[in-house]
């Protein structure tokens, strides 16, 4: 039942059952056959149907809020009734997040909430959007989605990352040279970090000569460290500086950076632990932003500062 009500809320919000497989990782079928369901359990129709398009029925606006609350509901069910904090938290991050300052928040969160239970899921900025958006995550450490959000979700901006163009040492320091001599190890453009660098390609008008592509900026930079070509890379995630065989190669135009931040729930921010994950992260976020971690230059880094932490998110968020 619970699984069918997901279903038919998102379902409600897109108005088109293809759509709503899309959000939630099913089939076009799967959605219709799980409305079905629900339809016969509750003994009347939900949604109109003409064609391909969906609408929902009066039945359907009907009963919509009444479906929210009983998810949320369901939800709260999950955590500790008695408020002690060892409520289970489904946290999604992206791999740099992963491999930077992610242990570190989790060391800060446990000095606040030792009992609680965290499960870690890992997964592209898409699929975790994705999975934020059908409820399976709570929070999303990950970079900041093109389009808008629907308004049960906040985003919460952690840090700019800066990209820089990474290559063998010995090679040419002009980026339009660097691709003419360098096959390209391509940041995969089905990624929201692949799909930056692929802009700004076009905008600069540069040619690459492509021969890998993947979606692992850690994985790029060890193969450009063996020789196996350049790449245009987000920069401050990953040990950069410490990786042998490598030197940075300066990027022309305006700085190209990343949003990384914070989605979550709105229903999760009525949690405490939520909330104190939220400000260990954003603590972490602002020391791995410091001057030292500016691949490019280290002398003059990029403005990189959490601009609010998750109490004063919380904040507007209630206003």
């Amino acid at each position: 039942m619970i699984r069918n009500l997901r279903t038919f809320v998102v379902s409600a919000e897109t108005e088109s059952f293809s759509a709503a497989g899309n959000r939630l990782g099913l089939t076009q079928s799967a959605v219709s056959t799980q409305i079905r369901r629900l339809e016969e359990e509750l003994g009347y129709t939900l949604f109109d149907r003409t064609g391909k398009s969906v609408t929902l029925s009066s039945d359907g606006r009907a009963v919509l809020e009444q479906a929210t609350r009983i998810l949320e509901s369901f939800e709260g069910l999950k955590q500790n009734p008695g408020g002690t904090g060892r409520g289970a938290i489904n946290l999604g991050a992206i791999s740099t997040v992963q491999h930077s300052f992610l242990t570190k928040a989790l060391l800060r969160f446990r000095r606040a909430h030792a009992m609680a239970h965290i499960n870690i899921v890992p997964g592209t900025s898409i699929q975790l959007l994705t999975r934020v958006d059908s409820h399976d995550l709570d929070v999303a450490v990950m970079i900041k989605p093109r389009l808008g959000l629907p308004a049960d979700l906040k985003w919460i901006p952690l840090m700019q990352e800066r990209y820089v163009g990474v290559a063998p040492k010995g090679s040419s320091t002009e980026l339009g040279k660097l691709f003419r001599e360098q096959p390209f190890i391509r940041y995969d453009r089905r990624s929201h970090g692949g799909q930056l660098v692929d802009r700004f390609l076009k905008r600069q008008g540069l040619w690459t000569m492509d021969s890998i592509e993947v979606d692992e900026p850690s994985v790029i930079l060890k193969m450009v460290g063996e020789g196996l070509g350049c790449s245009i890379i987000p920069g401050e995630l990953v040990p950069v500086a410490r990786t042998a065989g490598i030197m940075v190669v300066p990027l022309p135009g305006r700085p190209l950076t990343r949003e990384i931040g914070i989605l979550i729930r709105l229903a999760a921010m009525n949690r405490q632990p939520a909330m104190t994950l939220i400000d260990s992260l954003a603590a972490e976020a602002r020391a791995i932003s410091s001057p030292s971690t500016d691949p490019a230059n280290p002398a003059n880094p990029p403005s990189a500062s959490p601009p609010d932490s998750g109490r004063r998110a919380k904040g507007r968020a209630s206003r």
